[in-house]
């Protein structure tokens, strides 16, 4: 196989991608590269945007297409090996073990990602710095507040080596406060982990922060991607997610 400049850069490449279920195409022939750092995936609901996440992590075997991550083919990947070779993700309802400790939380997901145990508090007590919970290591999950316990499943994805973190919908339901402290947060991931991190979140101000790059889906299509900013200015952008025809 000839492999193109996008095939092996860093970074996510969705090539040719196409979901349907019970006769409804969720993703329409998505071809898209989100470069490394931090992009965003926005829409409106039922757009595709929580589909596309599950075809990269592997939860979802795609009609056709193939997913690239920093030039790897991971497409015949099972979930857990993709888990183990580095894609991470949060999901929109918890996953963290409410009667296990904030540690113990993410000590799980580093030693299940193949992490030796040697290295694990050293591993986890990282993560827990990035995520702003190292006072909190000993805390049962449950005792958390809801804002806290969100930024637990961000710890539980930075651990170790990851390749790429998707982020579906981080901030919702979190006041303004607490929005403004995932976003300090989720811009330091790349730098700190050197993984690529893509976003989904209904939160503009928060995708403008942190993205420098976004894309957007509407009723399972690409209509747009580039610059952040440059694309929530696009007409058809706006028409379809933010409710602005003109």
């Amino acid at each position: 196989m000839v492999t193109t400049g996008a095939e092996t850069g860093r970074g996510l490449h969705v090539l040719d991608v196409t979901v349907r279920f019970d006769g409804v195409t969720s993703l329409d022939d998505i071809t898209l590269a989100l470069p490394s750092g931090t992009c965003g995936l926005i829409g409106p609901n039922g757009a595709g945007k929580t589909t596309f996440f599950n075809v990269v992590s592997g939860f979802v075997t795609p009609l056709a297409g193939r997913v690239l991550v920093d030039g790897e083919d991971v497409s015949s990947m099972p979930t857990h090996r993709r888990a183990r070779w580095g894609v991470r993700r949060t999901f929109q309802t918890e996953q963290a073990i409410a009667s296990l400790s904030v540690f113990d939380n993410v000590r799980t997901v580093y030693e299940h990602g193949g992490g030796h145990r040697r290295g694990s508090r050293d591993a986890v007590m990282a993560a827990l710095e990035i995520a702003q919970l190292d006072g909190l290591a000993g805390r049962p999950v449950g005792s958390l507040g809801a804002g806290q316990r969100r930024f637990v499943e961000i710890a539980r994805a930075v651990v170790g080596s990851p390749r790429l973190i998707l982020l579906d919908e981080p901030a919702a339901g979190l006041p303004d406060e607490e929005t403004a402290r995932l976003a300090t947060v989720i811009v330091s991931i790349p730098e700190r982990v050197s993984a690529t991190v893509v976003l989904i979140d209904h939160d503009m101000s928060l995708v403008q922060t942190c993205c420098s790059v976004t894309a957007v889906l509407d009723f399972g299509r690409l209509i747009a991607t580039g610059p952040t900013a440059d694309v929530l200015r696009q007409p058809a952008v706006r028409a379809a997610y933010l409710g602005d025809a003109a």
